[in-house]
């Protein structure tokens, strides 16, 4: 019978994920081994600082594997839910960060798409490369204008943004989008209602406060000149801070 390995020559399974290149970084690591995908001697494991042997057989099945970020998922489910393609479409991608979106975008054959983001450095140099692509950091997305995307008019947009209110984010983007253009937003109800609605670690006081505010964009959407929404979607995972998030669809009719 085999004793089992000291605890000095054990280590974490997230750690060996990253180590043995299945995952970029811990985070990723830690996110997989939550969402249960992923078994350890054919065992699946439930927390990432479990100890385990260094010559363990690991088996992942995360669909999130092959993006650059598991928000791809989202995105994902939000699409198949509303029946949406962005093939053939000039698309804008809103608060693009590492390029998750971008990257469900280009599969689904948009033929160009335009990432903006506030911030700068964040997308992954395996989607920013892309010629297809055309990234713009350091912009606000309430400041865009037809300028910034050099007369490329979206007929397909998309947005996850933080810190920030959608009802404040996206206008430019509706007005300046073609009509018959559609859209899928990532709503956060941590960020639409009030700081007053907010815990500790960012989480909703009232979690039933989560399919309300969303439900209150969706309204918002409908009286934006020549948007109709598609309805909300409950997004396939939670967001990183463990609130609810929601996919809400839209059309331009006009």
């Amino acid at each position: 019978m085999n004793s089992p390995l000291p605890a000095s020559t054990r280590q974490r399974l997230d750690d060996l994920l990253v180590q043995r290149g299945l995952f970029a970084s811990r985070s990723r690591a830690r996110d997989a081994v939550e969402r249960g995908t992923v078994t350890v001697d054919g065992v699946l494991a439930r927390k990432p600082g479990q100890n385990v042997s260094p010559q363990c057989l690991v088996a992942i099945d995360d669909p999130a594997q092959g993006y650059v970020s598991r928000a791809a998922l989202k995105l994902i489910g939000g699409l198949d839910h509303f029946s949406l393609d962005p093939a053939g479409r000039e698309a804008l991608d809103i608060g693009a960060s590492t390029g998750g979106f971008t990257q469900v975008l280009l599969e689904r054959g948009a033929v160009h798409v335009t990432a903006i983001d506030v911030g700068h450095g964040q997308m992954h140099p395996d989607v920013s490369k892309d010629p297809r692509v055309t990234v713009i950091e350091g912009l606000n997305a309430r400041d865009l204008t037809i300028d910034d995307l050099a007369g490329r008019v979206p007929g397909f947009i998309v947005s996850d943004v933080s810190f920030i209110s959608l009802k404040l984010a996206l206008p430019p983007a509706l007005a300046i989008a073609e009509p018959g253009a559609a859209a899928v937003f990532l709503v956060k109800p941590q960020f639409e209602a009030g700081r007053e609605a907010i815990g500790k670690g960012g989480l909703l006081k009232d979690p039933f406060d989560a399919a309300r505010v969303a439900g209150m964009l969706q309204d918002w959407l409908d009286a934006v000149p020549g948007w109709r929404s598609l309805g909300l979607h409950l997004s396939p995972i939670e967001g990183g801070d463990g609130n609810r998030e929601f996919l809400l669809g839209g059309i331009k009719d006009r």
